[in-house]
């Protein structure tokens, strides 16, 4: 089969290439599914980069999502998995074959069936990004009759955040960069955009909110913590899955406010947490309430070029597609 991989740690141009290797057979446990896109996400250029180091077993195949067709299951998994539509999670995750190649062998339950309806560039855009929401959302309770505030309303995260608030009953402010990404957010079904570069952007927020905010998911914590702070209250979580560079947090302040400041990396959430942000995920999907980002497509061959996009702040999905060839 056709697949990207690396052999070590470097920039894209330096260490991905693409060739012929031989197609891995699923295991025990496992399936085997025939990609149709490939998603690329920030997670895989910074483990490709070294920046997010993990150990590679001789090769990795990058990406942790993307969707496709079951074509062959091994030992202990039903027969009846075989052409099922599914999206995949975590592909790559303490595993050599990730979805960035023709063929992906994955843990049977990272292979999600796909609910009816629901399109192939949608089911490439979940994953790492519509997890890691769930995450940040539900892990302090329920949303039904709240207010919750999304930072980048724009990106993945936030896109996916917006839709599961709102599918969930709260009420949801989000803060863009610029009008274009505002229309995106406002599509994405926000109640209200903010930009924050304008001038009281803050006073608006607040306004908006009508008092704190129970919930606020936040893309960048250094750059936007004063902001938080000052739309939060005892009851508010901040749950920030992302940071520029290593934050100073003003102690006093959040005690204050009696807030709560949980960090969220997906890959150290507990297995029953997952399994349960999986299965709400794909019921909204099956429901009707989430859409996917704008997708960019690219080759096979051009996953160094997919890989430069996304480090290039690339709005909306970065996809391989492998009939694209």
């Amino acid at each position: 089969m056709k697949a990207a991989l690396y052999e070590k740690n470097g920039t894209a141009r330096e260490v991905i290439r693409v060739e012929e290797i031989d197609r891995p057979e699923p295991g025990p446990g496992q399936v085997r599914v025939r990609v149709a896109l490939s998603a690329v996400n920030p997670t895989d250029v910074k483990t490709r980069a070294g920046a997010t180091p993990r150990p590679i077993d001789g090769f990795q195949v990058p990406h942790q999502d993307g969707v496709g067709v079951v074509d062959a299951v091994g030992a202990g998994v039903n027969r009846a998995r075989v052409g099922q539509r599914v999206w995949l999670w975590f592909a790559a995750f303490g595993n050599r074959y990730g979805t960035a190649a023709e063929y992906a062998v994955v843990p049977a339950d990272r292979a999600v069936p796909l609910p009816e309806g629901a399109d192939d560039e949608l089911g490439a855009c979940l994953g790492v990004p519509a997890l890691t929401a769930h995450r940040c959302l539900f892990a302090d309770g329920r949303l039904n009759g709240r207010t919750v505030l999304v930072a980048g309303g724009a990106g993945a995260v936030g896109h996916y955040a917006i839709q599961l608030a709102k599918h969930a009953g709260a009420r949801v402010v989000t803060t863009v960069s610029g009008p274009e990404k505002g229309e995106q957010a406002a599509r994405a079904g926000a109640d209200h955009v903010v930009n924050y570069r304008e001038p009281g952007a803050v006073e608006r927020v607040r306004e908006l909110a009508g008092g704190p905010v129970d919930r606020v998911v936040e893309v960048d914590l250094g750059a936007n913590l004063a902001m938080d702070l000052a739309v939060s209250g005892p009851n508010t979580v901040i749950a920030t899955y992302a940071a520029a560079g290593d934050v100073t947090v003003p102690v006093r302040a959040l005690m204050t406010a009696n807030v709560t400041l949980r960090f969220v990396l997906l890959y150290g959430v507990p297995a029953p947490a997952l399994a349960e942000s999986v299965a709400e995920v794909n019921a909204a999907v099956g429901a009707g309430a989430l859409t996917a980002l704008p997708v960019h497509r690219h080759p096979l061959s051009g996953t160094v070029a997919a890989h430069e996009a996304v480090e290039g702040g690339a709005v909306g999905k970065v996809v391989l597609d492998l009939a694209a060839e």
